[in-house]
């Protein structure tokens, strides 16, 4: 018997290796390698999947790509510092096909990034009461190849001169460890607020629904050490991939 058989959660009509790689990515995000662990060769991976060596390879290559993983030549492959905090992990939970919460880490493709004048609503939040630019990014976030999330982000400038500039094909799936180690910026905390709304044409697009359908709405405030706020976002979800719950009173030891 197999010792981790491909898990029925990760969408079957994928290749393999992506697959592999949603489900590598999963255990990384549980922190079961730890950052600057040594994960096992891709030989034992394979043998512990029963899968082609080869295919093994692709999605570690995949992982290494987006900056999940670190390659070095005659040691190993490690999971790569210093993007994987934990406490980075705290805002990525998805529902599993089985209805179980996991931590995870979804892959994440910007689609545009320009510097634009901020809207009177990110501004507010900004609490800046003069017009001033700010860079935006679109990005989708993907998990077991399908679509998840749609985000615009809004960030201040001058704080974050240059970020266009930034080849996010190499930078991994993850921006606040790019915030940190290209502009020292670090994100300390977030309020994220819950409701439901209809998609836009550009949200319903990318997360391939019809015009006009319902859709989860995530605001979110992000703030460095002292409060300041450093980042507007608001996401567009598909609703059946999001629950809310809440624990009341004490659990028991």
């Amino acid at each position: 018997m197999l010792s981790n058989p491909i898990n029925s959660a990760f969408d079957d009509r994928l290749p393999l290796y992506a697959r592999l790689r949603d489900q590598l990515a999963s255990r990384i995000a549980k922190g079961e390698w730890a950052p600057g662990d040594m994960i096992p060769s891709e030989n034992r991976l394979a043998e512990e999947y029963g899968v082609a060596v080869a295919t093994m390879r692709m999605a570690l290559k995949q992982l290494s790509e987006e900056g999940l993983l670190e390659r070095r030549r005659g040691t190993g492959t490690f999971v790569k510092r210093p993007a994987f905090r934990a406490d980075l992990f705290r805002f990525f939970h998805v529902m599993d096909m089985e209805g179980n919460d996991q931590p995870m880490i979804p892959e994440s493709r910007i689609i545009s990034c320009e510097v634009t004048e901020a809207p009177a609503d990110v501004l507010a939040a900004f609490g800046d009461p003069a017009k001033s630019p700010c860079i935006r990014l679109e990005r989708i976030r993907l998990w077991s190849g399908e679509p998840l999330l749609f985000e615009e982000l809004y960030l201040r400038l001058p704080d974050f001169n240059g970020l266009e500039k930034i080849n996010f094909k190499t930078s991994g799936p993850l921006l606040y460890p790019v915030f940190l180690d290209q502009f020292g910026i670090l994100i300390s905390s977030a309020t994220d607020e819950l409701s439901f709304g209809l998609a836009t044409d550009q949200s319903a697009k990318y997360l391939e629904l019809p015009q006009g359908s319902p859709v989860a709405v995530i605001q979110r405030l992000a703030r460095n050490p002292i409060g300041r706020v450093i980042e507007f976002r608001r996401a567009h979800g598909r609703p059946e991939r999001f629950r809310y719950r809440v624990t009341l009173g004490e659990q028991p030891n």
